[in-house]
């Protein structure tokens, strides 16, 4: 094993580091605020953005402790002993690889970010790639040198062009530049290379290079950036966490580039040759056979049924790749499903039992448990119908990789999937324990714990066979209890039938997520459970609803509308607290006519040709606007609590406040009146369209039309705005008078406002 230089200093930076991250996430989860522990580990993410949650800060120390780990592995020297004497090409190499660390490490600072600082990045990644391409001429055949080099080259290149396209804001061209389609691909055409070479190098250590393929799963995952990979992320809320932690782990990539070039600089190790491959000895071939055939028996039954997939996009694993991994990840993962789905583990089962290799061996049990526990995730996390599979464009843009018309919904609008995860998960598993029981390698005692995890893996996958297809009763969705979408019933509406009874308690869970069910769960069983829930709020007994609190986590107390449907005491409260609200709403309703029928009536001066007295108060939320539909663009104009533009009027009324209107129409232009109003402002107004409408879009308000009996032309309106004391109100009520009459002129005139507005 190679020790480094500088190791203990490493490792006391590093463990100073991880001490304040352990202390800030002591304080997070003890103070319930954690910026310190964000800011430290992710250099951001404030709780707006991610709120706290006891696990995510777990989660954040986890980060922490694995950058302290980071920490010591860059900061370290070189292997111990006398310095390696390298060409000119190494020590270069070393020197970019060290720069390239360092500016990994800058965004790290608290200094404020400017595009161009992203540009010595793609420059020093010319130059790693370059002299990769030259340093490895004895590990690599030429022509996968020289597909590195182009590999490395581009994304070196795209890179560069991309920080500059977002530097001057042409956003449009960086999809051109550098598609999302490809993601880190043409990165990882360098990368592999480069990994291959440094695995038959005898300079560069094995950790190094599992660093490096670590970095290079993770930029599979990726959607892509790999050019700066810094100790933390980007994200928001629950489905985002992953991106953050996904950021926290690019730690990888640095170590590998740090280790890379610590290699580098030492004596390389005295060549040994290599281990002999260990080859399991022979078994009889009817057990084999029955791990080659158990992953096609539901491969089998599935293809009968026309479905050659294994999970399709349902589950918790497919969300993952359709919707936080880049692109090409997402492909690869269709194709997985595909391959799973008609049988391929079979043929690397077969591969296996014939070759026989100790490490074959392992990687094919390996990879046939995640394949089992990834279908058990797909299974207990598939929903009735997804959120997606509501929308027509994400369902189509989510089954565009696979065969067109193989998820098509039946009579009902139900998408068939074809036989469940769980029967492939217990094949596979079952495959993984006859390998491991006919190929299991000594000692005993090992052999005896993964036979104990296998048994009990697979066992849980069976027990929970009988629960994947068959449902416990009718389960309700969301969907199930809003009104068909417009798409759904060809643009009519369809009215929504009032919630009662079980129905509105089933909804409530199902909408609100009231209870913490799945979305899987038969109704009966959240009737019984709300039915319990009933009989504790009924008896209000105090200790009871503390067990049930601290047990479950269920305030009973606070449930009253969501148990209302069921439950006769707290349908009475509900009832009792509606009514409430009904009679307070009453009472301030007549308040406010109250108040405007005590506002003096406007007496004109001379007869309109139409004058309108609204009865009931209005409510505008953003004032009163009169657009005319064939407006065009102009100047605005501000006098007093009016905007005017062509073809645009705005009445400004404070939204805390009703109003209490009255329009008059007139043949001819009415005497001003100032008397009793707080402001009189003109404008001009172009009727194209023959009405004159004043209306507010967020509260609904429409005021009768002021045109002069649909008469099209140039009008002048005038606005009376005025506050109305109220019994020891300070503000009262706002009275407003607005009349239109026919006649020239754009101009706006202030005829009165008052010293001070309010």
């Amino acid at each position: 094993m190679r020790r480094y230089r500088f190791g203990r200093i490493a490792a006391l930076a590093a463990a100073l580091y991880v001490s304040v991250v352990v202390g800030s996430g002591v304080l997070a989860l003890a103070t319930g605020d954690p910026a310190l522990l964000r800011e430290i580990v992710t250099g951001g993410w404030g709780a707006d953005f991610v709120p706290y949650t006891w696990w995510v800060e777990l989660l954040m120390v986890a980060g922490g402790i694995l950058q302290g780990w980071a920490y010591w592995q860059v900061l370290r020297g070189r292997p111990a002993g006398a310095a390696a004497v390298n060409d000119r090409p190494v020590r270069l190499l070393r020197v970019a690889l060290y720069l390239g660390v360092a500016c990994t490490l800058l965004y790290r600072l608290p200094i404020p970010y400017l595009w161009w600082v992203g540009l010595p990045s793609p420059l020093l990644d010319l130059a790693v790639v370059w002299l990769f391409f030259v340093v490895l001429a004895g590990a690599l055949p030429r022509w996968l040198r020289v597909l590195g080099l182009v590999a490395g080259l581009v994304n070196a290149a795209t890179g560069m062009a991309a920080t500059v396209m977002y530097g001057i804001g042409q956003f449009s061209l960086v999809q051109y530049i550098a598609p999302y389609q490809l993601g880190n691909v043409v990165y990882l055409l360098w990368l592999v290379p480069v990994l291959a070479g440094q695995a038959r190098d005898a300079r560069w250590a094995r950790g190094t290079v599992r660093m490096g393929m670590a970095s290079a799963a993770l930029s599979l995952l990726s959607s892509g950036g790999h050019s700066i990979i810094s100790f933390g992320g980007w994200g928001v809320d629950y489905d985002l966490v992953l991106v953050m932690v996904l950021g926290v782990l690019g730690v990888f990539a640095t170590v590998w580039q740090a280790r890379s070039a610590h290699d580098l600089g030492g004596p390389p190790p005295a060549p040994s040759p290599p281990p002999p491959a260990r080859v399991a000895s022979a078994r009889p071939w009817p057990l084999a056979a029955v791990a080659v055939a158990l992953p096609l028996i539901p491969a089998v039954v599935n293809l009968a049924g026309g479905m050659p997939v294994w999970t399709g996009p349902r589950g918790l694993v497919d969300d993952l790749f359709h919707g936080h991994v880049g692109y090409p990840a997402t492909v690869l993962w269709v194709v997985v499903d595909v391959l799973v789905g008609v049988g391929a583990p079979a043929v690397l089962i077969l591969v296996a039992v014939v070759v026989r290799t100790r490490r074959l061996l392992r990687v094919t049990m390996s990879a046939l448990i995640i394949a089992a526990a990834a279908g058990v995730v797909s299974a207990f996390t598939t929903e009735r119908e997804a959120d997606w599979q509501l929308i027509p464009e994400m369902a189509e843009q989510r089954l565009a990789l696979y065969p067109g018309g193989l998820f098509d919904r039946n009579e009902n609008g139900e998408i068939l999937f074809g036989l469940s995860p769980l029967w492939y998960s217990a094949a596979l598993a079952a495959s993984a324990l006859v390998l491991l029981l006919l190929y299991g390698a000594p000692p005993a005692a090992r052999l005896r714990h993964h036979v104990l995890v296998t048994v009990l893996a697979t066992s849980v996958a069976l027990c929970f066979l009988p629960a994947a297809d068959q449902s416990r009763g009718p389960v309700t969705t969301a969907k199930d209890c809003s009104p068909p979408d417009p798409w759904e019933t060809n643009g009519e509406p369809v009215a929504s039938e009032p919630l009662t009874g079980p129905r509105a308690f089933i909804c409530a869970i199902r909408q609100q997520k009231a209870l913490t069910f799945a979305a899987t769960t038969p109704d009966q069983v959240l009737l019984g459970h709300g039915r319990r829930l009933c009989g504790a709020y009924t008896r209000n007994d105090p200790r009871e609803l503390a067990r049930l609190r601290e047990a479950e986590g269920v305030s009973v107390g606070h449930l009253s509308g969501v148990l209302a449907g069921i439950c006769p005491a707290a349908n009475a409260k509900v009832t009792a607290e509606a009514a409430a609200q009904q009679r307070e709403f009453d009472e301030f309703d007549a308040e406010e006519r109250r108040k405007c029928d005590a506002t003096p009536r406007h007496r004109p001066l001379i007869r309109p040709a139409r004058a309108i007295r609204l009865k009931e108060p209005e409510w505008p939320e953003a004032g009163l606007e009169l657009y005319d539909e064939f407006s065009v663009e102009g100047k605005s104009t501000n006098a007093g609590p009016v905007d005017v533009a062509p073809g645009h009027v705005m009445v400004n009324t404070s939204s805390d406040f009703h109003v209490c209107v009255t329009l008059e129409t007139y043949t001819r232009r009415p005497p001003v009146e100032t008397k009793g109003w707080d402001h009189v402002v003109e404008v001009g107004f172009d009727n194209r369209s023959g009405k004159m409408t004043f209306m507010d879009g967020l509260s609904g308000t429409v005021l009768p039309d002021l045109s002069l009996n649909g008469r099209e032309g140039h009008y002048r309106i005038r606005v009376h705005l005025a506050w109305f004391p109220w019994k020891g109100d300070e503000y009262g009520t706002q009275r407003l008078l607005i009349m239109a009459y026919p006649g020239p002129g754009d101009k706006a005139v202030v005829y009165r406002k008052p010293a001070k507005n309010r």
